[in-house]
This record gives structure tokens, C-alpha cells and sequence, in this order.
């Protein structure tokens, strides 16, 4: 429930994107918010008031002149009691009347007379590929932005008119996570977070290699946790299939020195490392180029193996590490004896933080419960699910970063 209290006014201009509305209506619900649908007379053409008021179990205000409100003032009174107006779709000729301050009719009078200062103004645009690229849309966006309206992009693909290109409004559950995300404090607003997610694999022959169980999930998480607290992400991942946060960069490896030699390079960009992947210790000392057969002899292959590199230790000793530019925390999935464990490899290690859990109760698990370990002891966060726990151990991270510079 990341919306739970929330107020939001959702706004639908005309647009045949008017459709993804409802669905982001009931996204927004789910999530615990309570929504307010106001609608443009051209937003009635595309879907109708009926199935909106449906959907928000509240009644959708498409007039200024409407007489239900008592000061018969709904642009005043539905703007002060909304945490955020969402306009999703925003239409091109909607988004010029912004820019301008008309207020012609209910909603973008709303918009004008809403106190800016504690009711932000979030647009989803929808449109042509070529409204979209014009440049009169490209300079309105540009003042919008300015004005202090936050634009959440567009959509790449197919359009009804036929056309594919820039335009589409996004997916309702990409606007859910970009509306959860602008709620969430910006703690590491300014910071560049690598992170390094999954398992490695490392091949014995083309089809056979050396991995763990390790899902992703909590690499994931903290990636979009890091994103949704301000941060310029960076993703690292190995062999998972798990979908890119929002906002996110994401780089694919498979064995753990693509995975070394991605953070190498990666690194010199970034002022937080948090190696949650759960990176192979050995890998086979020479990989067949061909699958090995059996052969029926009933002898078994002899592998040898060597040691991966270490990437957390690597980092940890790298020149921005120890002049405190990169601030690296580590990851460790025990099996067992999870504070002594996880101890050693802080001190080991070299890192300000590590983050111990015992891999078996969370690989492949939606939850997970985290001990933080640091010079001066420990401390358990109980188990939740992994992007609640995400978000704490991000403001655990960005408490820990503004007490160094203090």
C-alpha cells in the first residue's frame, strides 16, 4: 500500500489513451490511494463519466459550473484537498493551456488555483509521434518543467492512428511506479548508486556451468529503491529475468568477471556500491568449447577450478573507496551463524557496511529479513518484503553518507 493516505485528482483530457485511465484509476486504489476524477468534455468522447465514477466509487466533476460543490467552487475545493494532480492523458492542445494559465474549463482552471507550493502537478503526456517531436510541444514541455510541473516521458510503439513512435502515454503500472516513486523522500538525490544483482554462471561447456539460486529480487530492489530516493541508478545483472526497475540503467553479465570488469568500469561514476549479487566463489579452470558427453565408462569428467575475483574487495580497496568517494556496502548469504559470518566479511572485506541474510529462507522469496553490520555492531531489520526492506536499508545508507559529511 505505497500510496496508502494519499489524495490524488486524476485529470483526463481528450485522448483515445483515455482508456489506460481506468486501469490507472484502479492501480492507484490498490495501492491505497483515494482518487478524484475530473474530466475535459473531450475526455467524455473517449470514455464516459459512468465507468470512471465506477471505478473511483466517487463523482467524476467534468464542470466548473457544477453545482454539487455548496461555494459551487470545485476548482478551489478539489484542489486544496489532493496530495497531487495527476493528468494522465494529457493532451498537446492541454498542455499549450497550461503553459499559457488558461482556465477555460474545470480542470485546467484547477490546475491555475491550486496552491503550488503543496500540490504538485504531474503530467503523462499522450500524442501523435509527430505532436509529440513538434517543436512547440518540445518548448511547452520544456516551460512546464520549469513552471515546476513534473513530466513522467512517453512511451515508445504502435499508436491507434497507425503510426509508431514517441507519444504513446505510459503504461498504467509504469505511471503507478513513477507516482509512487515522486512520493518517496529523495535521500540520495545528487548520488550515482552502482548496484550488482543475481548470480554469475560460469560455464563447464556450452550448456553446463556453476551457478546458486539467487533470484535478483533484493539487487532489484535496492535498485529501484536507490532510483526512487533521487539517485542515478546503474544495474549490474547477472543471468536473471526480472523486468528493469523504472529508471534504471541496466548492464546484463553472466560470469563473474563480466560482472568485475562492468563494475571496473562503472565505478569511477558512481559515489555508492552495494554488491548485493550473489557472485560465484570458484569457476570451472578451463571451459570445453564442446558439450562433454558421457560416454558410458562410468568415469566421471575431473574439473579443476579457480578462484573468481573478489568484486566487493576489489572495490572496497580502489582509490575512491579509501579516500571515502565511494561508499561500498557488501552482501553476504549465509547458510548459518549468520552475525559471526557476516562479521568476519565486513572486517574482511573492508567495507563501512555489510548486509547479512541467510540465503536459503530468502533465494527466490518475494520477503527477506536483513542484519546491517557495521564497526560497531549490528542491527536486525525484521523480515518484509524486499522493496520495504530496500527502502529502509537506502535511508539507512543516506543517513550514514550525511552524518560523514557533517
Amino acid at each position: 500500500m505505497d500510496l496508502n493516505g494519499k489524495h490524488i485528482v486524476l485529470g483526463l483530457t481528450g485522448g483515445i489513451a483515455c482508456y489506460k485511465a481506468a486501469e490507472l484509476c484502479r492501480a492507484l486504489i490498490k495501492q491505497g490511494a483515494t482518487v478524484q476524477v475530473v474530466m475535459t468534455e473531450a475526455a467524455a468522447q473517449f470514455i464516459t463519466p459512468v465507468t470512471m465514477q465506477a471505478l473511483s466509487n466517487r463523482p467524476v466533476f467534468t464542470s466548473q459550473w457544477d453545482a454539487r460543490e455548496p461555494n459551487n467552487m470545485p476548482h478551489i475545493n478539489i484542489s486544496r484537498e489532493a496530495d497531487a494532480i495527476l493528468i494522465a492523458p494529457c493532451s498537446a492542445d492541454f498542455m499549450a493551456k497550461l503553459l499559457h494559465g488558461r482556465a477555460d474549463d474545470l480542470l485546467s482552471l484547477m490546475c491555475l488555483a491550486r496552491p503550488m507550493d503543496r500540490v504538485p502537478l504531474l503530467i503523462a503526456p499522450a500524442m501523435n509521434r509527430e505532436m509529440w517531436a513538434h517543436p512547440a510541444t518540445q518548448r511547452n514541455m520544456t516551460q512546464l518543467k520549469a513552471d515546476g510541473a513534473t513530466l513522467l516521458g512517453v512511451g515508445n510503439g504502435l499508436q491507434a492512428c497507425g503510426e509508431t513512435g514517441d507519444g504513446r502515454m505510459l503504461e498504467p503500472q509504469e505511471l503507478l511506479q513513477d507516482v509512487i516513486a515522486f512520493f518517496q523522500p529523495k535521500v540520495l538525490a545528487g548520488h550515482h548508486v552502482l548496484v550488482t544483482a543475481g548470480p554469475t554462471f560460469e560455464a563447464i561447456d556450452p550448456v553446463r556451468g556453476i551457478t546458486n539460486l539467487s533470484s535478483g529480487k533484493m539487487g532489484f530492489a535496492v535498485a529501484r529503491a536507490a532510483q526512487e530516493a533521487g539517485a542515478t541508478v546503474t544495474l549490474i545483472a547477472g543471468p536473471v529475468a526480472l523486468a528493469t526497475p523504472r529508471g534504471v540503467s541496466r548492464i546484463d553479465v553472466v560470469s563473474a568477471q563480466e560482472m568485475l570488469d562492468a563494475c571496473l568500469r562503472q565505478a569511477p561514476l558512481a559515489s555508492v556500491f552495494v554488491a548485493t549479487a550473489a557472485v560465484a566463489d570458484w569457476r570451472p579452470e578451463n571451459s570445453a568449447q564442446q558439450k562433454i558427453k558421457k560416454d558410458g565408462s562410468g568415469q566421471v569428467p575431473q574439473l579443476g577450478f579457480v578462484e573468481n575475483p573478489d568484486i566487493l574487495a576489489t572495490l572496497a580497496k580502489s582509490a575512491r573507496a579509501t579516500s571515502g568517494a565511494l561508499y561500498c556496502v557488501g552482501f553476504a548469504a549465509e547458510s548459518h551463524d549468520l552475525l559471526a559470518h557476516a562479521t568476519a566479511k565486513r572486517a574482511r572485506k573492508n567495507v563501512p557496511l555489510l548486509v547479512g541474510n541467510i540465503g536459503p529462507a530468502t533465494f527466490g522469496q518475494d520477503d527477506n529479513a536483513l542484519l546491517l553490520v557495521d564497526v560497531n555492531g549490528s542491527r536486525e531489520i525484521p523480515r518484509n518484503n524486499k522493496l520495504a526492506l530496500a527502502r529502509q536499508l537506502v535511508a539507512d545508507i543516506a543517513a550514514r553518507l550525511a552524518s560523514a559529511t557533517a
